[in-house]
């Protein structure tokens, strides 16, 4: 997936024949043909000309508006892109169908976040991050047996509770320290990093949910609603240990991001200033185009991955009685 960011603030976007300018103070920045874009991310105060919107919504390129914090306010797609051929499919899905669903999912994320963990024992295991692993263990075969979403999430919280505990022990540079997650805000620098890294993820996983025609706001484990997509909500916690939080690790253990030149402070929280969101989608997206091995496939890039996982949603929703195999890792 070929994405264009525009997170340099004051920047506006143009178009010039089949091309998308990224402008500053009558510079041009950079520019990327149209053909090749799949998705625009437009952060902060930063704008497209009416004619570039034109041009992508005739080309179905989505075009999102976030905070320069990742907030997203929202998205401007083409009608060619509604999804109500599959709601009705969606709609169909039995509670038992969506409880089977929401177990996969939070079975991968539970084992997902797992291997992070045992792959840091290995290199500098503590106590707790012995304990967090046996408990997630316990929490697996628990969240196996749910008979309802309330008790799966309930089970997926506090994995993801034992989880968080365990991830500030992974972190080997001592300018950085977690001892819990923080969202809204964030409370400091890791969590700045892990919520801008979702953020990212997240509408990544939207773009590719409304490329295949399904209806983004009818979920499984999240609660559906019209506000909410929660369907990208769904499909996202089988990534976030092995794609945000493994790429959070690299960036604060090798210290590529540094506490005092990425970083703002303000209303009580933490964010990503302009040279770590820089930073961090550069990272973002050279881990997204590394080639990674996944079960008996050949390998293919991280992108493939999400595209993957979609279309495997998309063939539970034709064919609920074949299931749905989650994205693990090993």
């Amino acid at each position: 997936m070929r994405c264009l960011y525009v997170s340099q603030q004051g920047c506006y976007v143009s178009v010039k024949g089949e091309n998308l300018l990224v402008k500053r103070e009558g510079q041009v920045l950079g520019s990327v043909q149209l053909p090749l874009v799949e998705q625009v991310l437009i952060f902060g105060k930063s704008q497209m000309t009416t004619e570039a919107i034109r041009a992508c919504l005739r080309k179905n390129i989505p075009i999102v508006y976030l905070s320069r914090m990742g907030y997203c306010y929202g998205r401007s797609i083409s009608i060619e892109r509604g999804y109500r051929y599959l709601s009705r499919y969606q709609q169909q899905l039995s509670a038992s169908d969506r409880l089977i669903v929401a177990r996969a999912i939070v079975g991968a994320k539970l084992k997902n976040s797992r291997v992070i963990l045992l792959r840091q024992q290995r290199k500098r295991g503590t106590d707790n991050m012995a304990r967090s692993i046996q408990s997630i263990e316990y929490l697996i075969e628990q969240s196996a047996k749910a008979q309802s979403i309330d008790r799966l999430i309930g089970f997926e919280g506090a994995a993801a509770h034992s989880y968080f505990s365990a991830l500030g022990d992974c972190l080997i540079n001592p300018d950085f320290t977690f001892l819990g997650r923080s969202r809204r805000p964030p409370g400091n620098p890791v969590n700045a990093i892990l919520s801008f890294g979702y953020q990212i993820l997240w509408n990544h996983l939207l773009a590719l949910i409304e490329l295949q025609g399904l209806d983004p706001y009818d979920a499984c484990l999240h609660q559906s609603s019209e506000r909410h997509a929660a369907l990208a909500s769904d499909l996202i916690e089988e990534f976030r240990a092995p794609i945000i939080d493994s790429l959070m690790l690299y960036l604060v253990n090798r210290s590529v991001i540094s506490v005092l030149e990425d970083f703002d402070y303000r209303n009580g929280g933490c964010y990503l200033n302009s040279s770590g969101r820089k930073k961090m989608l550069r990272a973002f997206v050279q881990r997204m185009e590394e080639e990674v091995q996944s079960g008996e496939e050949e390998k293919q890039p991280r992108w493939d991955l999400l595209y993957q996982q979609v279309k495997c949603f998309k063939s539970f929703v034709y064919s609920p009685s074949n299931g749905y195999q989650p994205y693990l890792i090993r």
